[in-house]
């Protein structure tokens, strides 16, 4: 069957691309500047996936997207592809984050207190309707603390490590940040090395990981945690200077980690078993969904969200979403070729009508033709 391409087509997608943007509304500086302001935790959302740590960056494209996800997050990664690296940044320790929330399921007193922080966990899930009316939104201002929290509080991990309830960690040489594999510049390689699992859940698209997360909570997986500690915070992006070599902090970014406990080792030395994972910006459901799944690729596979290669995969945002929506782009070559295909099995067996049979002749007496 003869392929003719279809003519018009680049200017029906100018015009595609112009509908689009005259349903969005204009793309101005003080739209990204109210996005940037009005939905944080959003932006964050973007700026993790895209594995950028931007927000006026991450605004921007979620204006220009008209808030559609996925492309924003790719707008983002195309964008951070263009640009050098500068150098490296030094590791950041949970204890020396600057905690505005803190909180644990496992103990009802940790080290240093629960914070909790900015939440609408213990709010009721209410539309505040009366917006609507044109009534204005109470703005009472924060009842002031009768005294400071502390900017850093210790690590439960560490504590638990104290108490001889997690293991010590192994000695090992200091490692030089040119050496850790690096996801953004080169492939997953499975079995994924740990730099590879814990940056590719990092930059997890927030849905894939909740739902395999879920798999493994309502009984599918094996692994039935506890929430050791989940903290958001403000880290400072710590540099060497390159000419007098002192340290120094060139900004501060939002981060967000939790960490998830088990038992393992049986009745004979029972400990605890630590699940880990941390991302740009501030988004508690991905956290704690991704640091099950660490720990759940380290166990044998008889769910497929025990399989790293199968987590990893299909998490990744950019690649699955792009795959997704491939298949809404012409195929209808190969598609034709397949119902060729079809009828003359269907002919030889006797089971194609007569009009098919004739349609059929005519489409290729018309395929000759051209």
């Amino acid at each position: 069957m003869a392929y003719v391409a279809a003519r018009g087509g680049e200017n029906a997608i100018q015009q595609a691309e112009k509908f689009f943007q005259l349903l969005n509304g204009t793309l101005t500086k003080d739209l990204v500047n109210k996005i940037e302001e009005n939905m944080p935790y959003l932006v964050d959302r973007v700026m993790g996936e895209g594995s950028l740590y931007a927000p006026q960056l991450a605004a921007l494209a979620l204006a220009q997207t008209g808030g559609d996800l996925y492309e924003a997050v790719l707008l983002l990664r195309a964008y951070r592809s263009t640009q050098p690296r500068l150098a490296y940044a030094h590791p950041v320790s949970a204890e020396d984050v600057l905690v505005v929330r803190r909180i644990s399921a496992a103990f009802k007193d940790i080290p240093g207190g629960q914070i909790l922080g900015p939440t609408l966990d213990y709010s009721h899930r209410l539309l505040r309707t009366e917006v609507l009316d044109g009534k204005e939104v109470d703005e009472t201002p924060l009842t002031p603390a009768e005294q400071p929290a502390p900017p850093t509080y210790p690590s439960v991990a560490s504590w638990q490590r104290g108490q001889g309830l997690l293991p010590e960690f192994a000695e090992s040489e200091a490692i030089d940040a040119n050496d850790i594999p690096d996801l953004t510049r080169g492939p997953l390689l499975i079995p994924a090395p740990r730099e590879h699992r814990l940056q590719a859940l990092a930059r997890a698209e927030t849905g894939g990981v909740l739902s395999l997360g879920y798999a493994n909570m309502r009984g599918y997986g094996g692994i039935h945690p506890t929430v050791n500690e989940v903290r958001l915070g403000y880290a400072d992006v710590k540099i060497q200077h390159p000419i007098s070599g002192v340290n120094f902090s060139v900004g501060r970014i939002r981060v967000s980690q939790a960490e998830i406990v088990t038992t393992f080792g049986g009745k004979d030395k029972p400990q605890l078993e630590l699940g880990f994972a941390a991302t740009l910006g501030w988004n508690e459901v991905k956290i704690i969904a991704g640091s099950m799944l660490d720990m759940a690729m380290s166990k044998p596979n008889p769910h497929p969200a025990h399989s790293e290669e199968f987590v990893l995969y299909h998490t990744e945002p950019v690649e699955s979403s792009g795959f997704c929506i491939h298949y809404k782009l012409p195929h209808y070559v190969t598609f034709g070729s397949s119902l060729d295909a079809m009828r003359d099995v269907m002919a030889a067996s006797g089971w194609l009508r007569e009009p098919e049979a004739k349609k059929k002749q005519g489409m290729t007496d018309v395929a000759a033709g051209d």
